[in-house]
């Protein structure tokens, strides 16, 4: 091996001039006159290092090197082949001081040109600088390279780079993630480069789509799980100085960045290798750091893709169902937490596709497990519960059509198989839990036919647990002034804190239309079970709907309902007698509310004497409801003196001045009555009804003598005409007061009343008996007239006769 080498090549000889300042670079040259005539670039580089390392960087001669750099772009390359070479050779001599001020140098040289087009060539000497001092294994030069690279991701470059690859620095920074040096100082270090170093790649390669594809899945698999184990081994709690930035805290904010600068097409590659993450550290169970770290990923990511987010984990369920109940389970309580947050974003088809996801899952559950266990239990409350949170944050209208969509995959009452039955109560309870989110403001809206129809019908399922759920359906939708919990219990005092406003319009419309069918519903649910949950969720529901609807146009039908309760009681031979007298109970409770709600103080004063009464001879007939686990003795239940009277109802309205026909002429809800929601109740009902159930003597007590013509109009009561119908008579009658006419129509049914009581058979049947046959007289006589008329001859009739029309129609012309 040659002692000296020379620097020249074999060249031509004109070249020779232009070529020996630039050949001449080796310091061992034999040419005495390199030194002198080394490359201005490279004299400028060779300048900006001290004698001694301790002194760091010449601030003149790099100002200089600057200077060149920028009057001289197309030696950006040369310098810093340059300064990448030099940096090489003191790392190998573990010189790093003078690596450091190389690196130094660079990240000047970077931020001054970073404008000048030609920068791409001197960035690719600038990240083999990088990635030699990543390298090594001295940990202070990897930060410094960290440090040099996020100085440089920082910068935008307004020219494209075709050549670039960050393969190697995804996978470096993601390993000093997981730095474990035992100097926890110098391992915080350690882990707060790698971090910052995944976030520089990102914000490089994001921004440039020439470059690497950061979402690959073979980056995602390194950068996702580095940011999670570093959040994974911090507190959660929030960091009281915020100034202090720990490895935790900044890969939290890195993770945010990344999910904010995902696309739709790139968010499922972020949260696969999280849920795998999660899986394989067995994160799920507690299910702290999930609800965590979702949290982080729902808020940062743009809302139009919050859908992906949900649809992502639903499918992780799906694909964890053989798992325990218990990792079902957080992850179920996890969607509940994170669901609410894509409700917004979601509607029609999309949030109807979620719902119908959890629905499925519960069907799964319920369809997999013979026996219901307490962790599987837990694991479809979870899932009710994320069905609740998503309904929650949606408007009212659509609310109702999700109760509607429930409402149809519940299977039907038919089916009696105990799967059938446990299917039946879970997605009856997601249908409560969105019905306790359901804000209340119009009945009509909150029941339409289709919704109203099967939630009768469900209220008359067989099954206990079934009922009561669908009476707090009820409840939840009927109470609208927060007094389903003063209403719990079955009583005859007065409330307190009970919350009332006189029904609107469209509500009483409501109670015309459909309050026959709910209070039917609710009276063939009363006489299913004699338990005692189950009779105080009807009472609970019939007490909602009389202060909710209650009012003087309303009142007769709910006295008809209480009426009804009464009847089922007295005359149902397969109830138990502490069942009937539970019943009794409910009426006369019923009855006292009623009576205060619409505050008709005849009413009231009524309930009080009959509460009275029952105190002295019938306490079993008065609440509290009797429990027929607790009680065994006989009770008498013949005691129909202590019976709500109809009648007597029928009084009180009267003398506080209100309409009464429909209570008199009305039969009481019976049990198993066909009712159509979609039909209201009229006055042809009424008279048919009276005349199929007038069998007993007080029907006949309760005769109205205009029955037959009662208007349809509910409130309206039709005036009696006077008997001489004369212009003189009419206009006396107008000008009467109406308390004269109200006396008058009292004393003409008592007397009716009084000749139906005293009178013989054969009077009542005289006066009872059809006048068709008198009406068929009349039509004949007047037919024979007309035919006699017919046959005179025109020319015939006398001058000085009275008209035709004048002689058989006189009533006709009385003016």
């Amino acid at each position: 091996m040659a002692l000296f080498t020379c620097c020249f090549e074999p060249v031509e000889f004109p070249e020779f001039l232009d070529t020996f300042v630039q050949k001449c670079t080796d310091p061992s040259c034999c040419c005495g006159c390199c030194s002198a005539l080394r490359p201005r670039y490279k004299r400028l580089v060779d300048n900006i290092f001290p004698v001694n390392s301790e002194d760091g960087l010449v601030k003149s001669n790099m100002e200089k090197l600057t200077f060149y750099s920028l009057s001289s772009p197309d030696k950006l390359d040369r310098i810093g082949e340059y300064l990448y070479q030099k940096a090489s050779k003191d790392i190998n001599r573990k010189r790093y001081k003078f690596v450091e001020i190389a690196m130094e140098a660079m990240d000047i040289l970077l931020q001054a040109c970073h404008a000048q087009t030609t920068l791409n060539l001197f960035v690719e000497s600038f990240l083999r600088m990088v990635q030699k001092l990543l390298e090594d294994s001295n940990p202070n030069l990897q930060i410094l390279a960290t440090n040099s690279f996020v100085k440089f991701a920082n910068i935008n470059e307004d020219t494209p780079s075709y050549h670039r690859r960050y393969d190697f620095f995804i996978s470096k920074f993601s390993s000093m993630c997981h730095g474990n040096n035992d100097n926890i100082e110098l391992r915080d270090s350690i882990r707060l480069a790698g971090i910052k170093g995944v976030q520089g790649v990102i914000r490089k390669t994001v921004s440039d789509d020439l470059v690497e594809n950061i979402w690959e899945k073979q980056h995602m698999e390194k950068i996702v799980p580095s940011l999670l184990f570093n959040m994974q081994s911090g507190d959660l709690t929030p960091v009281e100085d915020a100034t202090v930035v720990t490895p935790p805290v900044l890969a939290e904010e890195v993770l945010r960045e990344l999910v904010g600068r995902a696309s739709f097409g790139h968010i499922r590659s972020v949260l696969k290798p999280l849920l795998t993450h999660l899986d394989r550290h067995e994160l799920w169970v507690p299910n702290t750091f999930a609800i965590h770290t979702f949290r982080i990923v729902m808020i940062s990511i743009q809302p139009q893709y919050s859908y992906t987010v949900v649809e992502t984990l639903m499918q992780h369920l799906d694909n964890n169902f053989k798992s325990s109940p218990k990792t079902r389970t957080s992850l179920a309580v996890v969607l509940s937490k994170i669901i609410a947050i894509a409700a917004g974003e979601s509607v029609g088809p999309s949030a109807l596709d979620i719902i119908n996801n959890l629905l499925t899952h519960l069907r799964t559950s319920v369809s997999t497990t013979t026996e219901i266990t307490p962790e599987e239990s837990q694991y479809q409350e979870a899932l009710i519960n994320a069905l609740g949170e998503f309904a929650n944050h949606h408007p009212d209208y659509q609310k109702i059509e999700i109760m509607l969509f429930i409402m149809n995959t519940v299977p039907d009452l038919s089916k009696k198989s105990k799967g059938d039955q446990m299917l039946q109560n879970i997605l009856l309870k997601s249908l409560l839990k969105v019905g306790t989110q359901y804000s209340t403001t119009s009945f009509e809206k909150a029941f339409p036919a289709s919704f109203l129809q099967p939630l009768l019908k469900m209220a008359r399922a067989p099954h206990d647990p079934t009922r009561i759920i669908v009476m707090q359906i009820f409840q939840s939708l009927l109470d609208r002034h927060q007094n389903e919990k003063v209403l719990s219990t079955v009583s005859i005092k007065p409330y307190a804190a009970l919350s009332q406003e006189p029904p609107s319009r469209s509500d009483i419309i409501f109670t015309h239309k459909y309050g026959a069918n709910i209070m039917q519903a609710l009276i063939d649910s009363m006489a299913l079970s004699e338990k005692l949950d189950s009779l105080t969720s009807s009472y609970n529901t019939a007490a909602l709907l009389i202060v909710e609807m209650a009012c003087g146009e309303t009142v007769q039908e709910f006295l008809l309902f209480i009426l009804g309760i009464q009847q089922v009681s007295n005359t149902s031979d397969e109830l138990s007698n502490i069942h009937k007298c539970c019943l009794q109970q409910i009426a006369i409770a019923l009855l006292t509310l009623t009576a205060r709600v619409t505050g008709i103080n005849n009413l009231l004063e009524y309930a009080q004497k009959i509460i009275e009464d029952r105190k002295v001879e019938a306490t079993h007939w008065l609440p509290p409801l009797l429990d027929s686990k607790k009680s065994n003795k006989s009770y008498n239940l013949n005691l129909p003196h202590l019976a709500i009277d109809k009648i007597a109802l029928a009084e009180c309205l009267q003398n506080a001045g209100m309409d009464f026909n429909r209570l008199q002429t009305g039969v009481p809800y019976a049990l198993n009555q066909i009712d159509n929601p979609g039909h209201r109740h009229s006055w042809v009902e009424s008279v048919s009804n009276h005349m199929q159930h007038r069998n007993s003597s007080a029907d006949l007590t309760a005769y109205n003598a205009d029955a037959d013509s009662i208007s349809s109009s509910p409130g309206v009561s039709k005036k009696a005409l006077a008997p001489e119908y004369t212009v003189d008579a009419m206009k006396r009658y107008l000008a009467e007061p109406p308390e004269s006419v109200k006396r008058e129509q009292q004393e003409k049914q008592k007397q009716i009343v009084r000749a139906f009581r005293e009178s013989d058979f054969e009077d009542l049947m005289k006066r009872t008996e059809p006048k068709h046959d008198v009406i068929q007289n009349r039509l004949n006589d007047l037919f024979n007239s007309l035919s006699i008329d017919n046959k005179t001859p025109q020319n015939a009739t006398n001058q000085n006769e009275k008209p035709i029309y004048e002689t058989n129609f006189p009533e006709l012309f009385y003016y």
